[in-house]
C-alpha cells in the first residue's frame, strides 16, 4: 500500500498535468481507446472542463441533456471554486489510499464512488441555490447510475474516498469532515421522523468499514475507526476503534488518521 498521505500534501495543480500525461501514455499502450481518452481528458484545457464533460454525459437522459448538465457543472464550479478543489482532493484521496489505484486517471474515469461524490457536489450547490427539484433529479440519477444515495443537503468536505460504493446511503443532515474514508454499504442514517439534526457527524480522518451503520444525530470523533458491520447508535470519542452491534469502544486507533492508512484490523 502507498504511504499515508493527506490531500494537502499534493499540489492539486500538478494533478491535472499528471492526468494529461497518463492519458497520453494510455493512448500509446491502448491505441483503440484513443478517442475515449481524447474526449474525456486531452480535448480539455482544465480539470473542471474534463470532469464536467465526463459526468454530464453519464447523468443525462432523454429529458435532461448532457449540454444542459455540463452548463450547470461549469456554472457551479465558476460560482464556487471550492467545488473543484474538493473534487481534486477526492481524486488525490483515491490515488493515495487505494492500493489498486496507480494512476489518477483510474478513479476519474472508472470509479463509481468517485463519480457519485462529484455529482453530489453539484447537487449540493443546486440545493444551496434553492433549485431543489434539479437537486433531487441529480440525487435520483446518482442513485440509479452509481447505487449511491446522497441527499443533496448533506455537507461533505474534501478528501473523501468512497471505495466500491455500492449501497452507500448518506442522509440529509449528515456532516462529513475532511479526509474520511468509507467502503460499500455504509449507512449514515437518521433517527426517525424527528426534525432538525437527525443524521451523524463524521469527524476528520474517520474510517468507516464495509457495512457500518451510523444512525442518528450523533458524533464520531476525529480519527476513529468503525469496524465492518458495526451499528453505531451513540456518539463515540476520537481516536478509538469501535466494533459490534450495538457498537462499543474496544481500544485506541492504531494511527491518528485511520482513513489514510485504510487498516481495517487496527
Amino acid at each position: 500500500m502507498k504511504s499515508s498521505v493527506s490531500t494537502e500534501q499534493i499540489n492539486s495543480d500538478d494533478v491535472w498535468l499528471s492526468l494529461r500525461e497518463e492519458a497520453g501514455i494510455a493512448i500509446e499502450q491502448q491505441p483503440l481507446m484513443s478517442s475515449y481518452f481524447h474526449a474525456n481528458i486531452l480535448n480539455h484545457d482544465t480539470f473542471a472542463s474534463a470532469i464536467s464533460f465526463f459526468l454530464s454525459h453519464h447523468l443525462a437522459n432523454q429529458y435532461v441533456s448532457s449540454m444542459i448538465l455540463r452548463d450547470v457543472f461549469m456554472q457551479a464550479m465558476k460560482s464556487d471554486p471550492s467545488i473543484e478543489v474538493r473534487m481534486l482532493q477526492d481524486l488525490i484521496a483515491h490515488f493515495t489510499r487505494d492500493p489498486t489505484c496507480e494512476q489518477y486517471v483510474t478513479p476519474l474515469l472508472y470509479f463509481k464512488g468517485y463519480h457519485a461524490i462529484q455529482s453530489y457536489r453539484i447537487a449540493h450547490w443546486l440545493w444551496q441555490q434553492k433549485r431543489t427539484l434539479f437537486a433531487y433529479y441529480m440525487q435520483s440519477r446518482i442513485a440509479e447510475l452509481f447505487h449511491v444515495d446522497i441527499h443533496p443537503a448533506a455537507q461533505i468536505a474534501g478528501g473523501l474516498m468512497v471505495d466500491h460504493a455500492t449501497g452507500v446511503v448518506i442522509g440529509e443532515t449528515t456532516i462529513i469532515e475532511e479526509n474520511v474514508s468509507m467502503l460499500h454499504a455504509v449507512t449514515l442514517g437518521g433517527s426517525g421522523a424527528t426534525i432538525g439534526k437527525r443524521h451523524p457527524t463524521i469527524g476528520r480522518g474517520v474510517l468507516l468499514s464495509a457495512g457500518a451503520k451510523v444512525l442518528g444525530g450523533i458524533n464520531i470523533g476525529e480519527g476513529t475507526s468503525v469496524g465492518a458491520g458495526s451499528v453505531v447508535l451513540e456518539s463515540m470519542p476520537k481516536n478509538c476503534t469501535v466494533v459490534g452491534v450495538p457498537a462499543r469502544v474496544v481500544g485506541r486507533s492504531a494511527s491518528a488518521m485511520p482513513s489514510l492508512d485504510m487498516n481495517h484490523n487496527q
